[in-house]
């Protein structure tokens, strides 16, 4: 019950089996501690780096500065870029402790999107997408009702060129995240095909849901972070044992 979707379960095994594979999962600096929903991935990614593989940290330092409206009923709240910037290193700090760095790749998104520019990105980008198949994703659709703005509307295209940015700079051909993040990351494995004629795949893990059925995140009440500043280690232990 870990893997919630993939796009070719025959074709990733093929692949883990006979290449070291370098894969990504990519973490919004939100806030300047992860919490325990961040854990399943973290999880995926060690398990392949104990298996041999590269895995590629991804801090978002400019897909921060927007916010995924995925799996979120409002729009987030817009932090400046000093923030984005604080929380970024914050999380590289905690995200090093889980991922061996002697054999990872750590990098930030704000490296290729912070000196963009938009005519370009529109041109290059945007015309590989079509808003029509945008409006059938689940996290669009789900937003339409209480209303979604054009800037978390570019958020898919965004995270679909960081997979197609990885894969140039660094051969990456996998990607992993939360099952909300599914009609995203198709975006990057399509865009990948599209702009490169290659073969990218993407995994889901099932997300971590409170007892409620509401997905583990610090916007719900009682948040169980990383930081034992945030959450101490008496009450991180609490939370688990009741």
């Amino acid at each position: 019950g870990f893997i919630y979707q993939n796009t070719s379960e025959d074709a990733i095994k093929k692949l883990l089996s006979e290449e070291k594979v370098y894969y990504y999962v990519g973490f919004d600096p939100t806030g300047d501690s992860l919490h325990v929903g961040h854990l399943l991935p973290v999880m995926a990614m060690r398990r392949l780096q104990q298996a041999g593989h590269v895995p590629i940290v991804m801090v978002g330092g400019a897909t921060g500065q927007i916010g995924d409206p995925s799996g979120k009923s409002e729009a987030r709240v817009i932090l400046s870029k000093e923030v984005v910037a604080h929380n970024a290193e914050c999380i590289r700090k905690q995200l090093s402790r889980f991922i061996s760095e002697d054999n990872a790749i750590f990098v930030n998104n704000a490296e290729w999107f912070n000196n963009m520019l938009y005519l370009d990105f529109l041109r290059d980008i945007g015309s590989k997408f079509s808003v029509n198949k945008m409006l059938t994703a689940e996290s669009v659709k789900m937003r339409l009702e209480t209303g979604l703005s054009f800037l978390e509307f570019n958020y898919m295209i965004m995270q679909s060129y960081d997979f197609y940015m990885l894969y140039q700079k660094y051969g990456c051909t996998m990607q992993f995240g939360g099952d909300d993040q599914w009609a995203n990351m198709l975006g990057g494995t399509e865009l990948i095909r599209r702009k490169l004629g290659k073969d990218a795949y993407a995994m889901t893990i099932t997300l971590l849901l409170n007892s409620e059925g509401k997905k583990m995140g610090k916007t719900q009440s009682g948040a169980v972070w990383l930081d034992p500043e945030k959450t101490s280690p008496f009450d991180f232990y609490q939370y688990w044992r009741n």
